[in-house]
C-alpha cells in the first residue's frame, strides 16, 4: 500500500541557526495503516558536516516494530520547471530491497539532502517557502494465502459410476450386468484406455469378465 504526505515549510529563513540536530517536524499522516512524519533539519544532523547541509528524513511514529517500505523524498521545484530534486529508495528496490524501520522512531532519509548554499539560490526556495514530497509504499510482513478446496474428484467420479443413464460401456460378470463410462475407467487405468479407444470395435459395448464373482467386481467397480 502507499501513499504520499507535502510537508510546506514556510519562513525558512527564520529556521536558519536552530542548530545541528534540531528539526521542524510535520504533521502525522498515515500510510500503509502505520504513522509517519517528515523531519526537516535545516542545519543538518550530522555535526561532521558544520552546518553545510540540510537533511530530510521520514519517521516511523507508530508503535510498530519491523516495518518493511520503500521511501521517496522530494524537494519540489516551486518555479514549475519540472526540475525536482528526488532522493528515491524505489530505484534501488530490486537491489537492496524495502527498508526496515525497526520501532517508533526510527528513520530513513539523508544527511547530505542538499547543500544549504546552494538551496538558498534555487528553484526549490520561493517566498521563503520550501515543499518536500515524501512518497511511501508499505510492504505486508504476512504472505495472502489462497484457501484451496480439498479435492471430491472421488465423490464425483462414484457419481458418474453409479449414474444409469449415460452410460456407454456394460461389464457382464457371472450374469449380472454393471453399467460403467469408459472415460472414467480410461482415466484409471491404461488397460481399459487401450480396450476402449484402440482395440475395441465402437459398436461393441458390452465386456464379458469371467473368472470373477460379481460382489468381487462389485467392490473393485
Amino acid at each position: 500500500m502507499s501513499g504520499s504526505h507535502e510537508f510546506v515549510i514556510k519562513g525558512y529563513s527564520l529556521t536558519k541557526g536552530m542548530g545541528i540536530g534540531k528539526y521542524i517536524v510535520s504533521e502525522t499522516f498515515i500510510v500503509g495503516g502505520f504513522q509517519w512524519a517528515i523531519y526537516f533539519f535545516p542545519d543538518g544532523r550530522d555535526p561532521k558536516d558544520n552546518a553545510a547541509y540540510v537533511s530530510v528524513f521520514v519517521a516511523l511514529h507508530s508503535k510498530s516494530t519491523n516495518v518493511r517500505a520503500l521511501f521517496d523524498l522530494t524537494l519540489l521545484d516551486l518555479c514549475k520547471k519540472g526540475e525536482h530534486k528526488v532522493h528515491s529508495h524505489f530505484s534501488h528496490s530490486l537491489t537492496i530491497g524495502p527498508y526496515t524501520l525497526i520501532n517508533h522512531g526510527s528513520m530513513w532519509g539523508y544527511t547530505r539532502f542538499f547543500k544549504r548554499r546552494h538551496l538558498e539560490t534555487s528553484n526549490f526556495l520561493k517566498d521563503d517557502c520550501l515543499k518536500i514530497n515524501c512518497t511511501i509504499a508499505v510492504y505486508s510482513s504476512q504472505l495472502n494465502t489462497i484457501q484451496v478446496p480439498e479435492s471430491d474428484i472421488g465423490e464425483h467420479f462414484g457419481m458418474l459410476l453409479e449414474d444409469e443413464e449415460s452410460f456407454d460401456v456394460t461389464f457382464s460378470v457371472g450374469g449380472e450386468r454393471f453399467h460403467a463410462h469408459k472415460l472414467v475407467l480410461a482415466a484409471r487405468s491404461t488397460m481399459f484406455e487401450t480396450q476402449f479407444f484402440n482395440a475395441m470395435k465402437k459398436d461393441d459395448q458390452e465386456i464379458v469378465v469371467i473368472d470373477m464373482e460379481p460382489k468381487v467386481f462389485k467392490v473393485s467397480h
